[in-house]
């Protein structure tokens, strides 16, 4: 696989990038959960309004930006170091994730967001709290459980991982080029 190893100076500041984009995705995260809470359980209809547009605005301008970004940034430190993108079960696991939670980012939060602030303005009610719950509280546990991994680091080397730690082997019964050289080397 395609690895370029980063300098410290590079490695370190893309490791900075990729903690406060992917902490201020969650941080966002929270702040849509709050407001589709607020959205969904308020009496006001004028608060449902406020909320379901401010959601709006997070999710136009805030939301893909951050998910690009903690993409982007992931993907450097996971080829510019020697974690790799395929060496290391939670590197996979996070990458996976992050790309899910960016489609599903996409194609289900914020055209929901947006069908809610539609319905809000036209002058009708929310038209289903899982339009604006259900992205929030799915992302959010999504973020969380990748914290966790980036912390505890989890389930040790995938296939390729360990196969790129091991020595090549030799057919039993062979020995290996260098090996017959070493020995003459050290009986000289």
């Amino acid at each position: 696989m395609f690895q370029v190893k980063l300098s410290r100076p590079a490695r370190r500041a893309s490791l900075v990038v990729h903690v406060a984009a992917s902490a201020g995705w969650l941080g966002l995260t929270l702040g849509l959960l709050a407001l589709g809470i607020t959205a969904t359980t308020t009496g006001s209809a004028v608060t449902v309004e406020a909320s379901v547009r401010a959601m709006k605005l997070f999710a136009d301008w805030l939301l893909l930006p951050l998910a690009f970004l903690t993409l982007l940034s992931g993907l450097v430190l996971a080829l510019g170091t020697p974690w790799g993108l395929a060496k290391h079960r939670w590197v996979c696991t996070k990458f996976w994730l992050t790309l899910a939670t960016t489609t599903a980012t996409v194609f289900a939060l914020r055209p929901g967001v947006n069908s809610a602030v539609s319905a809000v303005a036209a002058g009708g009610p929310l038209p289903d709290a899982g339009d604006v719950l259900f992205g929030p509280v799915v992302s959010l546990s999504a973020y969380l459980f990748m914290t966790v991994l980036s912390i505890l680091k989890p389930w040790g080397l995938t296939r390729r991982g360990r196969n790129l730690r091991t020595p090549a082997r030799t057919p039993a019964g062979s020995v290996p080029r260098d090996a017959g050289q070493m020995s003459a080397t050290r009986s000289r």
